[in-house]
């Protein structure tokens, strides 16, 4: 499967899930995420895609400075809800990554362990674009993401499907846009911010 090179030299996010060892899937229970397989499962990259994914990085990094961070084990809130602008895009990648689901995830054995469920939310009253919690602690962080202070996406996107859009503009869109991601990983220390 032919991708962007630099997905591959992008940091990877790990995780012990104590489910997966339980279950057997994964033996010690660590998974590793690398950026690509969350463009997979989300079908894409973009500004959106590509800032949760740099948004739970940071986050959990902060969240857990003295280890792997614990899957199934943090909840997460976003400000926006579900529909306002891409959030609900953004809350599929920290699903993803962190186990967390809203009403639809696994329930958890007998005796709620393992439960999934009640740990993402949209609408949430915080500070942040995103709070991130341990449910062993309760330490929390929030990260807010700033891309626009580096990037425009709406104007790359124009500049292919405005009307001032030449045939050259269009072709080389996909390189374009992709670069304009790539730019956003270069430039986590200006747009995220980790409270």
């Amino acid at each position: 499967m032919q991708h962007q090179q630099f997905f591959d030299t992008l940091e990877s996010i790990t995780l012990y899930d104590e489910l997966s060892q339980f279950l057997g899937a994964i033996d010690d229970g660590l998974i590793t995420y690398s950026y690509f397989d969350i463009v997979k499962t989300a079908g894409h990259s973009c500004g959106t895609v590509g800032g949760a994914y740099i948004m739970a990085l940071n986050g959990l990094k902060a969240l857990y400075p003295e280890g792997v961070p614990k899957r199934g084990e943090i909840k997460v809130d976003f400000k926006k809800e579900v529909t306002d602008d891409n959030t609900g895009v953004m809350g599929c990648v920290l699903s993803n990554l962190t186990g967390a689901t809203t009403d639809y995830g696994f329930g958890g054995i007998p005796g709620g362990k393992f439960n999934r469920r009640a740990l993402l939310s949209y609408g949430a009253a915080i500070a942040t674009d995103l709070r991130l919690t341990r449910l062993d602690t309760m330490q929390e962080v929030g990260v807010n993401y700033h891309p626009q202070k580096v990037v425009n996406p709406m104007k790359i996107l124009m500049s292919a499907i405005g009307p001032e859009a030449t045939q050259e503009d269009k072709d080389s869109f996909g390189e374009r846009f992709q670069e304009m991601v790539k730019t956003l990983f270069d430039n986590q220390d200006k747009v995220i911010e980790v409270i």
